[in-house]
């Protein structure tokens, strides 16, 4: 793991000016002779060709940069120790971390961190925008050697959400609410919480992100329809999962997943 992020290459030299215009050369028609006494004035070509040599030479002199270079960005030490001694959850991949890591970290390695210093690095590791995106994404909860432990709490993954949504749309014209209500069907579906529950413990002041979170509940709503319609005809038929597949043109696999999703949708 490298201290500072890596910059664009550097762009390409300026390309040689080409001769100028009027320049002299061998089928050239001989110049007259200056008087004596007097000096040449020089005409519009070779004004033109020094400007076009100066300009060169400024050029050579200071190359361009390439257009949008971001600076060097530098990595808090601590978490470049941490990727060192945890690769596996401060390396390539982020995962959520456990509850109680910070005392952790302290309790392995009394002589090795500030706790000032540690919090502030794990603080920048929680806000990054790959962490929140494992958050958002469902995953579990990991101990120091990569173990899941524990999944993270709803209500986590819900903020989680929102802001890698809210950030994405910062650096986009495209519209992301698609992608932002099919995030939070999924969401809403794993929390295991009723809508009552989850719209009391999730919903805030964002006027969009309400909105959207109630597009979300209706499409939560449709696809339980569904899933139900489902099990009561395929009860009613007296076929197995894959005669029931073959008469709907579904995959057997396909039934028995919207079987066990409507199953677990009884007993909520």
């Amino acid at each position: 793991m490298t201290s500072t992020i890596d910059n664009d290459a550097a762009a390409p030299a300026a390309p040689a000016v080409p001769a100028a215009p009027g320049a002299p050369d061998a089928t050239a028609a001989p110049r007259k002779r200056r008087r004596r006494g007097g000096s040449q004035k020089a005409g519009p070509a070779d004004a033109k060709a020094a400007d076009q040599q100066a300009a060169q030479q400024t050029t050579q002199k200071a190359p361009k940069t390439q257009k949008g270079q971001k600076p060097a960005r530098k990595v808090h030490p601590v978490l470049e120790r941490l990727f060192e001694l945890y690769p596996k959850m401060f390396g390539a991949r982020f995962l959520p971390l456990k509850l109680g890591a910070y005392q952790d970290l302290l309790a392995a390695h009394p002589d090795e961190f500030k706790k000032e210093d540690l919090k502030i690095a794990l603080g920048l590791h929680a806000r990054s925008t790959r962490y929140l995106e494992a958050v958002a994404a469902g995953e579990q909860r990991h101990d120091l050697n990569g173990v899941p432990v524990e999944p993270v709490a709803p209500e986590h993954v819900h903020h989680a959400i929102l802001e890698v949504f809210k950030r994405r749309r910062a650096r986009t014209s495209e519209d992301l609410r698609p992608k932002l209500r099919e995030r939070l069907v999924a969401a809403i579906e794993a929390s295991g919480l009723s809508r009552e529950e989850y719209v009391l413990a999730m919903r805030g002041g964002d006027e969009t992100s309400n909105a959207v979170l109630d597009e979300a509940f209706a499409e939560v709503g449709a696809r339980t329809a569904k899933r139900e319609a489902l099990r009561r005809a395929f009860e009613a038929s007296g076929k197995s999962v894959a005669e029931f597949a073959e008469m709907y043109g579904m995959k057997p696999v396909e039934v028995e997943r919207t079987l066990q999703q409507a199953a677990a949708q009884k007993t909520a």
